[in-house]
């Protein structure tokens, strides 16, 4: 049996097949040791593969619990991590805070060494210089090395030389050869440096779970793919957006099984909302940042804002009312789960009643009204309004959160959302969906069966990937030698492959280029084929509206995609029998409160269509369905809601 796990802030996730149908459920996350709660999901099952998607490692970062760590670099560029880039992230504020280190100037190390731009030693790593490293590691008793040497892009050995040598240590060594074989140095030395800050962590959080767990492990990566346990415990910062990617992996799975290749998909759980705009294929980008730090490696290109269910509403110094990003998590939770007295989103939607407390998660648990008005009414008595008018208001900011997040993704990078489906899923997605299509002018939303569960679903039908990237200095006339880089990459990347023990026929290899007009500062990754020049030109028109004809390109990196076959490829949705009998409720909307009819997901038939307002409940998930949105019943019991213009 294959299993997929994903591990959110406030809920863990679980998908399984069960001859050949999909199977689900979902606990509460135990932020203090993840590790019980997926131990706890499994409990009843005997899976024989598990592929895990994790936040250990993110929140590890955002919350600065990773390991002591050292960084070491040549001569000259010790203060390269607290420098940065001179790019301000607010350029007219002047109040903004630089991110919190992840290393201790003290805990910085300069080595005499150099080698030019063009990979040529100028000055050479000598025996003694490695032993000052090595007694200058044991005095400092850090637990993981970070080395990033300056063009080890181009000449890896002194770092290679300097690794080995440290090995008998016992501590944990990112090299930034190994790590991101790239140019720009503090990107190369940022992501060596989060490398080795998270590896010590992971690779406790993996031992706990292979000692409790008899089962070949994977481990979700932020490009789509999985990794073998060998490679996540030494290369962790491949998992800081373990599960969100695994969630648009799935959503591009299930919208091409209903036709559609143009989404944007929306993640709303109980912590925070992932958006990410697929057009056709999955987006990647290499110039993610985490909390001030710039991830080198390709990642899906998933946008993140503190807007989830959690997410805590108060009221600023300037009497505005405000939501997130800070979460209440799933310990204590939003005040309705009986623990938490602070106002939350969730809450927000038991108050206007969209969320009906004694159908929450499966009727396992029942939520506590009287605590989410409690929560509230400070907040209400603040405004000035009644607390049902205050619960709309936060339900509206978190909105705006969200509508801001998905602009970004869309109209800043040049597309039209209205040529887009809004794929939703998460928990609490479905009570916010119907107002976030509308204000985009988008006219279509659908939302998998499974909704609740969904990035656990997209764990589950991930294939094996493994990217690799080397950065070259061609000019695109040096065709030959373009070439020539891409197969050694190529051969490279397929022998790794098999030394982790997979066969290399069976995977697929795509390869890019990252390419610019010469001159220029940043680059575009665009598919290897034979007429790049047209390739390149079409995608720079694309987002910045003009072309350079007939002016110099270069190729500055090549990068190669080894990508293998998902373990499974094929699903079926069953629905319980549900002696469920409809009823209405009432549901509090700018006009006040109106009775709405309530409908379980269980009990509807394809191809069956029904006009909003209304609830549509399911174990995990509540839709709310407005005013003007016609809802049908697609294959597999995907619900697609289309808007109906007054």
């Amino acid at each position: 049996m294959i299993v997929a796990v994903d591990t959110g802030g406030t809920f863990t996730d679980l998908v399984y097949l069960e001859d050949s149908f999909l199977k689900t459920s979902k606990i509460f996350s135990t932020p203090e040791d993840p590790s019980q709660a997926v131990l706890s999901i499994l409990e009843n099952l005997k899976p024989e593969i598990l592929i895990h998607g994790t936040t250990v490692g993110t929140n590890a970062f955002l919350e600065r619990k990773g390991a002591n760590i050292a960084f070491i670099t040549t001569s000259g560029f010790k203060d390269l991590l607290f420098i940065g880039r001179q790019a301000r992230p607010a350029l007219y504020n002047l109040f903004v805070e630089k991110p919190r280190p992840i290393v201790e100037k003290k805990n910085c190390l300069e080595v005499k060494e150099r080698v030019s731009a063009k990979g040529e030693v100028l000055i050479p790593l000598t025996n003694e210089e490695i032993q000052k490293v090595i007694n200058w590691v044991l005095k400092a008793q850090v637990e993981s090395v970070a080395i990033c040497l300056l063009h080890s892009y181009l000449y890896p050995f002194h770092e290679e030389r300097l690794k080995n040598n440290l090995l008998p240590l016992e501590i944990s060594i990112s090299i930034s050869s190994e790590i991101l074989s790239e140019f720009r140095e503090f990107e190369r030395a940022s992501t060596t440096a989060v490398n080795a800050y998270l590896n010590p962590i992971i690779q406790n959080y993996l031992k706990v779970l292979k000692e409790k767990l008899p089962v070949k492990l994977y481990l979700q990566q932020s490009n789509g793919g999985w990794l073998t346990v060998e490679e996540a415990l030494r290369f962790s910062v491949h998992t800081i957006l373990s599960g969100p990617a695994g969630g648009v992996n799935g959503a591009l799975i299930w919208a091409k099984s209903l036709g559609k290749t143009k989404i944007i998909t929306i993640d709303m759980g109980g912590t925070s909302t992932d958006v990410c705009l697929v057009n056709g294929e999955l987006p990647f980008t290499k110039e993610y940042v985490l909390d001030g730090y710039p991830i080198g490696i390709p990642v899906i290109d998933i946008h993140t804002v503190g807007a989830g269910g959690g997410s805590i509403a108060y009221v600023d110094k300037g009497g505005a009312l405000k939501v997130g990003p800070e979460s209440a998590s799933s310990d204590p939770g939003p005040a309705c789960y009986g623990k938490g007295e602070l106002p939350t989103v969730t809450d927000a939607n038991v108050v206007l009643g969209r969320l009906l407390p004694e159908f929450f998660l499966g009727r396992k648990f029942k939520l506590k009204k009287e605590r989410a008005e409690k929560a509230i009414y400070n907040i209400a008595k603040s405004l000035g309004l009644s607390l049902e008018e205050t619960a709309l208001g936060i339900v509206k900011v978190a909105n705006i959160n969200m509508i801001k997040a998905l602009r970004k993704v869309s109209l800043e990078k040049g597309y039209n959302p209205k040529d887009f489906s809004l794929f939703c899923y998460g928990g609490a997605g479905g009570l916010h969906v119907c107002e976030l299509a509308k204000e985009l002018g988008i006219k279509e939303i659908i939302l998998p069966k499974i909704a609740g569960s969904f990035s656990a679903f997209g764990l589950l039908f991930s294939p094996p990937i493994k990217d690799s990237s080397k950065t070259v200095w061609f000019s695109l006339k040096d065709t030959q030698l373009i070439k020539e880089a891409v197969e050694k990459l190529k051969k490279q990347s397929l022998e790794y492959i098999r030394k982790l023990g997979f066969p290399s026929e069976n995977f697929e290899i795509q390869a890019f280029l990252d390419m610019r007009y010469r001159g220029q500062g940043f680059e575009l990754t665009v598919p290897f084929k034979k007429n790049l020049i047209e390739v390149f030109e079409e995608e720079h028109l694309r987002q910045f509206g003009y072309t350079l004809s007939g002016f110099p390109i270069e190729v500055v990196t090549v990068r190669i995609r080894v990508k293998g076959k998902p373990l499974v490829n094929s699903w079926k949705i069953s629905t319980k029998n549900q002696n469920f009998s409809s009823f209405t409720t009432k549901v509090f909307t700018e006009k006040g409160f109106i009775e709405v009819p309530v409908i379980h997901w269980d009990s509807l038939k394809v191809g069956e269509t029904l006009k909003g307002p209304l609830l549509i409940l399911e174990d995990f998930t509540t839709l709310w369905v407005e005013k003007n949105f016609k809802l049908t019943v697609e294959e597999n019991y995907t619900l697609r809601l289309e808007y109906e213009s007054c």
